[in-house]
């Protein structure tokens, strides 16, 4: 196997209270685009293989059915759409990759392949395409959706929306331009064709107007983690993003993952996932620690409510002084909404049985809205350690989508200059941009 591949989850980089945390720019703040520059360049000094944006178009209001504990204190907005800050890092940087997301739920396939082809262009062959299948109720409301359709039919919709973005990358074939300066033709009619597609959720005509990009095909990256989340990810999906922190949760995810893959026929040694996972790096441990518990200062009950409820669709305001685990799950699936976050893993751990008060939830709830449930914390030998017996653990193939609950672009910074060298050192990192295009440099 080859070593680990490491990404770094820029979807949250001044949200949450990071912007006021010591370490965060001065002078400057989100979204000015020269943040991002700088990151991206130290980020390629590093090695890091790609740099990923995780998107949401609504501001959270499924707590108390409000956006003003959100907007109060800035959980997960603001947020831009990030395609022109890729396109801007991209001219500063060389070999580093970046990820982009859209929603399969809401968006219309000919719209992202096009948008997707020209960003491939822009970058040079550096672009993935996160598809996500929408959960949210504060997005589906800005898409005319009064409420989200059904689960299951959203990774229908997925697939589909997947199966025409490809056809129409396939759409003008990589050899159809001739640019024949001597005759004047531009292309070879023969060689460049509508894909006709006619599905339960669009009608293309096609072809894509535009001339094939370096990949052809944007590596495609998804997330899902629901049984049939996992079933979407072995059709099409190039590369996985799997939820960190829980090693069985893990396990089983490659597991299933592996036995989909060989079901549709694909090899399970050629598609890896990046653990999602949060670090805090220090130069001591204690230095770490120290900048761990700073973090827990920011949050209250009402941020912590605003962030889980908005990522599970469900106003966990609402709960009672008691409750059965199971129960809330099953409230959870019939709103739609989505039970594979938080809950699952409460249910996975504790059981479906358990019995929770509101108090204890909430206690459990820090952790995961912080994220600290899942972070490693310590100096850079300690948590490399960590990520290499992880990353044994769970198959060796992949590697991790790095976070940080601190401020940028500090957090980021020392990940760059204190683990990626540590990582390097022990050889447990893959080759360092052994390609020209994302797709090649994140091969498993």
């Amino acid at each position: 196997m080859s070593g680990m591949h490491i990404a770094y989850d820029l979807s949250f980089t001044h949200t949450e209270g990071r912007w006021a945390q010591p370490g965060s720019w001065v002078g400057q703040q989100f979204p000015d685009v020269r943040m991002y520059l700088e990151v991206a360049k130290t980020a390629e000094r590093a090695g890091v293989d790609m740099l990923f944006f995780g998107d949401g178009s609504g501001i959270p209001s499924t707590w108390r059915g409000s956006i003003d504990p959100a907007v109060e204190w800035g959980i997960q907005w603001p947020r831009q759409d990030m395609s022109p800050v890729i396109a801007a890092m991209s001219m500063v940087t060389e070999k580093i990759g970046f990820g982009l997301t859209y929603s399969s739920t809401f968006m219309h396939p000919f719209y992202v392949a096009r948008l997707l082809n020209s960003l491939d262009h822009v970058t040079g062959g550096r672009i993935a395409f996160n598809v996500v299948a929408s959960s949210r109720g504060a997005d589906a409301a800005n898409y005319g959706y009064a409420q989200l359709i059904d689960h299951d039919l959203r990774y229908e919709r997925m697939e589909e929306f997947i199966r025409v973005c490809r056809a129409l990358w396939d759409s003008v074939a990589p050899d159809a331009i001739i640019r024949d300066a001597a005759t004047g033709r531009f292309a070879d009619p023969s060689k460049v064709h509508p894909i006709d597609h006619d599905g339960e959720f669009f009608t293309v005509k096609g072809p894509l107007a535009s001339v094939p990009s370096p990949q052809v095909h944007p590596l495609i990256v998804q997330a899902g983690n629901s049984p049939r989340g996992i079933a979407g990810s072995a059709s099409f999906a190039d590369l996985v993003f799997g939820f960190g922190g829980s090693l069985p949760g893990q396990q089983r995810h490659r597991r299933m993952l592996d036995e989909a893959l060989v079901a549709e026929g694909r090899d399970p040694a050629k598609v890896g996932i990046l653990w999602a996972t949060q670090a805090i790096v220090g130069r001591t441990t204690a230095e770490a620690m120290a900048r761990r518990d700073a973090v827990l200062d920011f949050w209250t009950e009402e941020a912590v409510g605003a962030m889980l409820s908005h990522n599970a669709g469900y106003d966990f305001s609402t709960l009672p002084d008691s409750f059965r685990l199971g129960d809330l799950r099953d409230e959870i699936v019939a709103a739609q909404a989505s039970p594979a976050g938080f809950v699952g893993s409460l249910v996975a751990e504790l059981g479906e049985d358990h019995t929770l008060t509101r108090a204890e939830f909430f206690t459990h709830g820090f952790g995961a809205a912080t994220g600290l449930d899942h972070t490693i914390v310590g100096d850079a030998a300690t948590v490399a350690d960590a990520l290499q017996e992880n990353f044994a653990q769970t198959g060796s193939r992949g590697g991790y989508m790095l976070s940080s609950p601190l401020s940028m672009p500090s957090g980021l910074a020392e990940l760059s200059e204190l683990l990626m060298p540590e990582l390097r050192r022990r050889g447990a990192l893959a080759p360092r941009y052994p390609g020209s295009t994302l797709r090649e440099n994140l091969a498993v």
